[in-house]
């Protein structure tokens, strides 16, 4: 602030002129003025200095600054080589099961993180009036990203107990991880239900996953034949001693009913191929997109609207 030849600087006045009737409301303004912009002043060049400091003791250091945050740390272990080159969208179909959400997602991140598994959680959420998995998990494989080279079908009440399951890229074909003499409720040959791993190119080779079925179940009994018409051979877990006991469900039958609607129409189409349904005839519509974090663990929630033709699917 620049001063007048003719005024001293306030600081400079005497005490008792200071206090004299002269002395305004307007005065005493100023004088806070000149000390906060002296303060920011100082504080500028303080600032300056200890940055050119830091600046020339790092270009004769030639170890570069620690990361400032923890979530950086992170994110450069998950850059690290060893974790490998590919990334796993894990697909969770979902309809107001809040519950076991709250405890889905932060397990499986740290399940997926201790086998360095490269992933992103994407939660797709079916905000109309009835429940189609299949469907769901079609939304999930086109809305996943070219970040991601396979996907993992993903029941939420679904949980691993073995830390000896393979989640890693599925080569040779798709891998069931919840085979049926490891699922704790359902045991017949042909299940591949809970939790299926395909990369991309295999689940575009079925056309994904029907549409016609609508409610809970029947959706895994058809994909089966679509993978055997698709000539693509099944994987299954081996040395895996923990049998029943290798996954936990967490789905409580008591007060969570199955979201299934029993039409003899629709029970009739697990037993064949759904000739034109899946990826190529899907109508959806992404209501909105919101990026959470459950206990330090990332997902993607993806609102989704499903439309029916009625048409086709009566029981819709």
């Amino acid at each position: 602030m620049m001063y007048s030849s003719r005024r001293k600087p306030v600081l400079y006045f005497k005490e008792e002129r200071f206090l004299s009737g002269k002395c305004t409301i307007y005065k005493l303004f100023g004088l806070c003025m000149v000390l906060v912009l002296i303060s920011l002043l100082w504080l500028q060049l303080s600032c300056s200095g200890d940055m050119s400091s830091v600046t020339r003791q790092n270009q004769h250091d030639p170890q570069p600054p620690p990361p400032p945050c923890p979530t950086e740390r992170q994110a450069s272990a998950a850059d690290d080589p060893s974790w490998g080159p590919h990334k796993l969208a894990l697909v969770v179909p979902f309809r107001e099961r809040f519950e076991e959400l709250l405890v889905f997602v932060p397990f499986m991140h740290k399940f997926l993180n201790k086998k360095k598994i490269r992933h992103k959680i994407l939660i797709i959420n079916q905000v109309d009036h009835y429940f189609n998995r299949a469907s769901l998990i079609n939304v999930g494989f086109k809305e996943s990203g070219n970040d991601t080279d396979y996907l993992a079908m993903h029941d939420v009440d679904l949980l691993p107990l073995n830390e000896a399951l393979d989640y890693g890229f599925p080569k040779e074909g798709p891998f069931h991880v919840a085979s049926p003499e490891l699922h704790p409720l359902y045991h017949y040959k042909t299940y591949v239900g809970g939790i299926l791993l395909l990369t991309k190119r295999h689940y575009h080779m079925c056309n994904g996953m029907s549409n016609r079925f609508w409610g809970w179940g029947r959706e895994d009994d058809e994909f089966y034949r679509r993978l055997r018409k698709a000539e693509l051979q099944l994987f299954r877990p081996s040395g895996i001693t923990t049998g029943y006991k290798t996954f936990l469900h967490i789905h409580d039958p008591a007060w969570r009913k199955r979201d299934q609607k029993r039409v003899a129409a629709q029970k009739q189409e697990q037993f064949k191929v759904d000739p034109d349904g899946g990826l190529t005839n899907l109508q959806y519509q992404v209501d909105s997109r919101q990026e959470l974090t459950i206990s330090g663990a990332p997902c993607t929630i993806i609102n989704t609207k499903l439309e029916c033709d009625q048409n086709q699917t009566p029981w819709c």
